[in-house]
């Protein structure tokens, strides 16, 4: 069974690389990938806590213009991994799943960069062949740049499963106690971060009785998640329905008196 769950997280390494220069599905994001990682191993809520962690630390991060940034996907794939086969307990996972993952995290970038570079060469032996007229050993050659970025996921997390406790444990005697235990506050402190900087771009003072309400359901009536986003959503549709009935009546007739004024400044 653990073979079984080494290949497919091998597997799983590779294509969220791919998915991230490629379709995007969802599979690159933190989160999403605990949650693959929780499937395989048989462990949802620990994955889930550890990828919620990386998914905090990932806000507003975007690799624009071909930059390199953190790889928090793999951090989050291989901190999950190495955290559920060390240990159960959800606190002592977390600080695990930062001790490792952040330095994989980070190293991604190096790989990133590497990758890219690499690729270069291999964009410029296809262009060549094009030129040549050569489309079959182009389209070959253009199958190596999956490849290269598969290899650049895939080699850290192979290291990983294969040496797993023994790399845990060899970060964790050279690394200092407060540095582990700053690892773990950063941890607990960071859902509060993310939250806030979520409020920031949303239109807080527009909705402020659903933000009440939400809270009171979850801080003193101890409502389960799943049960504030159905009252969430249940609270979104009737807006959005009463919204759309009154602007029905608006539309339905003649032009508005803001289309007509967009009109005028247009025509001057």
């Amino acid at each position: 069974m653990e073979l079984v769950q080494n290949i497919l997280i091998i597997l799983l390494s590779i294509w969220i690389v791919l998915d991230q220069q490629g379709l995007v599905i969802t599979t690159w994001f933190p989160i999403m990938v605990a949650f693959f990682v929780g499937l395989i191993m048989g462990d949802m809520q620990t994955a889930m806590v550890i990828g919620g962690t990386f998914q905090l630390m990932a806000l507003g991060v975007a690799n624009i213009g071909g930059s390199s940034v953190p790889n928090w996907g793999l951090a989050a794939l291989v901190g999950s991994f190495i955290a559920i086969r060390t240990t159960s307990d959800i606190e002592q996972a977390k600080a695990v799943a930062l001790a490792v993952g952040v330095p994989v995290g980070m190293l991604g970038i190096q790989l990133d960069v590497l990758a890219k570079l690499l690729n270069t060469y291999v964009t410029h032996g296809a262009q060549k062949a094009a030129n040549e007229k050569k489309f079959k050993k182009m389209n070959q050659i253009l199958w190596l740049g999956p490849v290269v970025f598969g290899l650049s996921t895939a080699i850290p997390t192979a290291l990983c499963v294969i040496f797993g406790d023994k790399i845990v444990k060899l970060i964790l005697d050279y690394v200092p106690q407060w540095f582990t235990d700053g690892l773990s506050i950063a941890g607990s402190m960071l859902p509060v971060v993310g939250i806030a900087l979520l409020l920031q771009v949303m239109p807080v003072k527009k909705y402020m009785t659903m933000l009440l309400v939400g809270f009171v359901l979850s801080a003193y009536l101890n409502l389960p998640i799943m049960g504030v986003s159905i009252v969430g959503f249940a609270m979104a549709y009737y807006f959005f329905t009463t919204q759309i009935n009154k602007a029905t009546p608006a539309t339905a007739g003649a032009p508005s008196e803001n289309y007509e004024d967009e009109g005028d400044d247009f025509d001057e």
